[in-house]
């Protein structure tokens, strides 16, 4: 396998203290590459945390992460992902169009959009021109009630089928990674398993990376 895969962090659902989590944001950078973070403070049932909130963690956390050569995005805003200065958008199936999103943040920007288990959505998507598209869950989540279960199979049938990146999303752990980048993930999302990992989110970047090495050697 010469793909080698990439990490994709998407913040806690909450960030009560946004100065901790900066520290742990730096820990995980520590750790190894990392090819992106998305910024998405929702509740488990999909409330989004005010805007004041949104925009005083973006302001502390995007450059941060943006000095370090990772892309970050926003969650469903597309508005605050250009008043942040941030690299992109990522949009659910209920939340605004593409075609809109892609309006608010520009060309240059990267819009990514979930699938769910869907083929049909993933091809629609990328037809419309987004940058990756994301199915999942693959695993069971504490992050947010997932609409659909995925199969491995769905990530082998993209990668033979489509050159535009997929990212696998769900419960991910260093613990489970492994099949789904066999599969053909080009990026894991990842938020549990890095902030909540037993050995905190360095170690958890450093054994990730470890592992897509691994499996592009």
């Amino acid at each position: 396998m010469s793909r080698r895969c990439r990490l994709y962090l998407i913040t806690p659902p909450e960030v009560p203290d946004i100065a901790a989590f900066a520290h742990l944001l730096d820990q995980a950078l520590d750790g190894g590459d990392v090819a992106s973070l998305q910024i998405r403070l929702k509740s488990r049932d999909g409330v989004p945390a005010p805007d004041s909130h949104i925009l005083e963690l973006g302001r502390h956390i995007i450059p941060r992460a943006q000095d370090r050569g990772v892309a970050v995005l926003i969650n469903d805003r597309p508005d605050l992902a250009v008043e942040l200065g941030a690299d992109g958008v990522h949009i659910g199936q209920s939340d605004m169009p593409y075609g809109r999103a892609r309006k608010l943040v520009g060309d240059d920007a990267i819009v990514g959009v979930t699938c769910h288990d869907s083929r049909h959505l993933a091809m629609e998507a990328g037809e419309a021109g987004a940058d990756y598209v994301a199915f999942g869950a693959f695993y069971p989540t504490e992050t947010k009630d997932p609409a659909s279960r995925a199969e491995l199979e769905l990530l082998t049938w993209w990668q033979q089928m489509m050159e535009l990146p997929c990212v696998a999303i769900g419960g991910i752990t260093t613990e489970n990674a492994r099949p789904l980048v066999e599969a053909g993930a080009d990026f894991l999302a990842v938020s549990a398993g890095i902030w909540r990992a037993p050995g905190g989110p360095g170690a958890a970047v450093k054994a990730f990376n470890t592992l897509f090495d691994e499996l592009a050697g």
